[in-house]
């Protein structure tokens, strides 16, 4: 048995059963052996490195098992710079596979040859190249167990073309894999008893208890425990854009977003107004704290800390109840503590969170029902809250459509899912990310919403979605530009213009440059795929066509001319408040 083979085997006795990549010189060793496998992974091809390894980020997001993505020497590395930097910062278990070049050719200036470990180190949880054939099992099982273990991430394995070329020894080596490192994590770990105690009577005593449930909470696939926990002490649930779906949108105590991003108005008061947070897989970084801002530093709320990480814990808030462990294993853990006897005394502070989260909705709804032209992007979510299929699986781009998914984009089922790549937030990661969503969990509706930038840098994995008839529904926010940077744009020059007393009119003094395309019909893009496509203006065709999509059991693609978002302030914090607009205002809609 060769390197190639020993190696397609390990990955199909830890379970891997999907692995994306693209064709290039120096993985020909590689696909033989996956050719030629009896039950060893299936192969998915892609037009794009970047792509495969998105793919793999979203498979592993949403099915807990490391994704696998492997590319060629060179070029092919350097794309998968992005997928990997994504993940790892994601807390996602992901594996790239670098095909090399053969060892003889290091240093001999051989074409497409790259410091493949030094190029990754920075971005990765751990780089390593197999040096010799007899090394192969130990560095997948590493792989494998540096993904799952602690607090999860991406692992780069380079792999010379000619040692996958070599016969494995036939003693002294072993194939055998570590089963808990299959899923991730790969182990649960907890605080001791007395901290969870302590932490515990300090949540019992607080009046006005809030828990932040972040990225970290989805990847342990707390949901079901953070849930619980949060009925059975009645604490309003508060989450991060990562952290969305931990509780069901339509829950009782299911407040809402914060940060800056699509945030809602009650859920920011929420935060300002607790007398103890509870942190649950969340950095508490500038998104999760505004910038800092709440839980007022130093001030009155109390602080629990939820972490597996212990360099996350305190990094930038001092927190008065540290509890190092996986968030489902500690959740769990302070619910099997709970007195039978306690009795909950929130329900004020649950009915008037309630109260102002009725108060947004209310003054929401006629902005959700405008059949104003072109769409207005919340018009358009609205419309597709009414025709999703329950449970499905959403995946944005951190473009366009981030504030208006996160804000009004509402999952009322726990098997549901909102993906976005929000640390690094690159474009073009929605249409090769439904793919691996579909892979992942075949029996749900994979959804893609992105804007224009992103399907530029990603419209030749339409090709990849017909192919493999991945019955995706890609919905496109036509507004020609890329409309983040033209917004942030003349949120910008507005309030230069406001401190310098001048007048403000982007229509007569447009700040905007270098932002804008062409206005074409991008559905004729899709259908040269043989894609079922649709272009859509207004509110009538948006009805149909989603009507139509979901009842069709195939790729489709919907090119909606949106309102852009430069044209009006999109529900971004941060924004509102350079333009001297109150974020808090649950009708704000000025225009920009």
């Amino acid at each position: 048995m060769n390197g190639a083979s020993a190696l397609v085997n390990m990955l199909a006795e830890y379970g891997v059963d999907v692995i994306f990549g693209v064709p290039g010189d120096t993985n020909v060793a590689l696909y033989e052996a996956l050719r030629t496998a009896q039950n060893g992974p299936r192969h998915i091809m892609c037009r794009d490195e970047r792509s495969a390894v998105f793919m793999a980020d979203c498979y592993a997001r949403l099915s807990g098992k490391p994704g696998v993505a492997e590319v060629p020497s060179g070029a092919g590395a350097l794309y998968g710079l992005p997928g990997v930097a994504e993940a790892n910062k994601s807390s996602v278990p992901l594996i790239l596979l670098v095909n090399d070049i053969p060892q003889p050719g290091v240093g001999r200036g051989t074409l497409t040859e790259l410091a493949v470990d030094d190029l990754f180190r920075p971005i990765a949880k751990r780089t390593e190249t197999l040096r010799h054939i007899a090394k192969l099992p130990e560095l997948v099982r590493r792989a494998f167990r540096e993904a799952t273990a602690g607090r999860p991430g991406a692992v780069v394995l380079t792999l010379p073309e000619d040692i996958l070329y070599q016969a494995l020894p036939e003693t002294g080596v072993s194939l055998h894999v570590e089963a808990q490192c299959r899923r991730a994590p790969s182990s649960r770990t907890r605080p001791p008893e007395a901290d969870l105690t302590h932490a515990l009577d300090e949540m019992l005593a607080a009046r006005r208890p809030l828990i932040v449930a972040g990225g970290g909470a989805n990847r342990s696939g707390a949901a079901e425990a953070v849930t619980a926990f949060a009925e059975r002490l009645q604490i309003p649930v508060v989450t991060t854009i990562t952290g969305q779906g931990i509780i069901r949108d339509d829950h009782k105590l299911g407040t809402g977003i914060i940060g800056d991003n699509g945030f809602h108005p009650h859920a920011l008061w929420a935060l300002r107004r607790a007398d103890l947070v509870i942190y649950v897989g969340c950095r508490m970084g500038s998104v999760a704290t505004m910038n800092w801002q709440w839980p007022v530093p130093s001030g009155g709320t109390k602080i629990v800390q939820i972490d597996l990480d212990p360099e996350t814990i305190g990094n930038t808030y001092p927190i008065d109840l540290p509890l190092v462990g996986d968030a489902q294993a500690v959740i769990e853990a302070l619910l099997a503590k709970v007195p039978a006897g306690f009795v909950t005394r929130t329900d004020e502070w649950v009915g008037e969170i309630n109260g102002r989260r009725a108060d947004f909705w209310d003054a929401m709804t006629p902005y959700l029902q405008d059949d104003t032209e072109p769409l207005r992007p919340e018009r358009v979510i609205e419309g597709l809250n009414r025709h999703l299929p329950t449970p499905c699986h959403v995946v944005s781009d951190a473009g366009t459509a981030t504030p208006y998914a996160t804000r009004f984009l509402r999952l009322r089922d726990p098997d549901s899912k909102l993906v976005i790549p929000r640390f690094f937030g690159g474009l073009g990661y929605a249409i090769p990310a439904v793919v691996g969503a579909y892979f992942a969990a075949p029996h749900l509706r994979p959804v893609a919403l992105f804007g224009d930038g992103s399907l530029g840098m990603s419209a030749g994995e339409l090709e990849t979605l017909a192919r493999l008839q991945i019955p995706a529904v890609l919905i496109h926010f036509n507004n020609a530009c890329f409309g983040w940077i033209k917004a942030l744009q003349r949120v910008t020059e507005r309030v230069h213009a406001s401190q310098a007393g001048a007048p403000h009119d982007a229509r007569t003094n447009d700040p905007s440059f270098a932002v804008d395309f062409g206005a074409y019909d991008m559905s004729k893009l899709a259908a040269v795929y043989g894609i079922h496509s649709y272009r859509i203006e207004t509110p009538a065709q948006l009805e149909t066509a989603l009507t139509e999509a979901f009842a069709l059991n195939e790729p489709v693609f919907l090119d909606i001319a949106v309102e852009s978002i430069a044209d009006r302030l999109p529900p971004v914090f941060s924004w509102l408040k350079k333009a001297g607009v109150d974020p808090e205002a649950v009708g704000v809609q000025a225009a920009l």
